[in-house]
């Protein structure tokens, strides 16, 4: 069978766009919620290396808050992961979670998903798309109040002497 033989085939159906923007809705659910508690949790780390005025105790919650970024998205992807091996799409929960998370992260993979499922390969990438940029913003954030606060302590200790 040749490529346009696969495509003359394939009509978008109404249950591919209803569950594939149900699986966006869940996962920029999942991204607001996790980015709100990422932040409320960097805002608890900060306050308890307050003390310490140090470039260290600035950046570790940097640091803290992009492995929470990447638990969020992952926890994401498991979620269209689960859809696809619930859908019988994937022999294994393993190359289910792969493929997701291949198209995710746009980086495509070497598997593809029935034709009746073909739209959400590119739904999953365009939710991978908006949550990155939102974690992008997150992380922008607290890397600009790291930054802010290197350049406070280097003013005071530049002042002093």
């Amino acid at each position: 069978m040749n490529f346009l033989q696969i495509e003359q085939n394939y009509i978008i159906s109404l249950e591919e766009i209803l569950w594939g923007g149900l699986l966006v809705a869940i996962s920029m659910g999942m991204h607001g919620l996790g980015m709100l508690w990422i932040l409320r949790i960097n805002r608890f780390v900060k306050q308890k290396f307050e003390t310490k005025n140090s470039l260290m105790s600035g950046l570790w919650p940097v640091i803290f808050a992009s492995f929470l970024i990447i638990l969020v998205h992952l926890s994401e992807v498991m979620v269209w992961s689960a859809f696809f091996y619930w859908q019988g799409s994937f022999p294994n929960s393993s190359v289910s979670f792969y493929f997701s998370l291949n198209e995710y992260t746009t980086v495509g993979s070497k598997f593809n998903l029935p034709l009746h499922w073909r739209l959400l390969e590119g739904m999953i990438s365009i939710t991978g798309l908006l949550t990155f940029a939102w974690s992008t913003s997150v992380l922008f954030t607290l890397a600009k109040e790291f930054q802010d606060q290197g350049i406070e302590m280097f003013k005071k200790k530049h002042q002093k002497g």
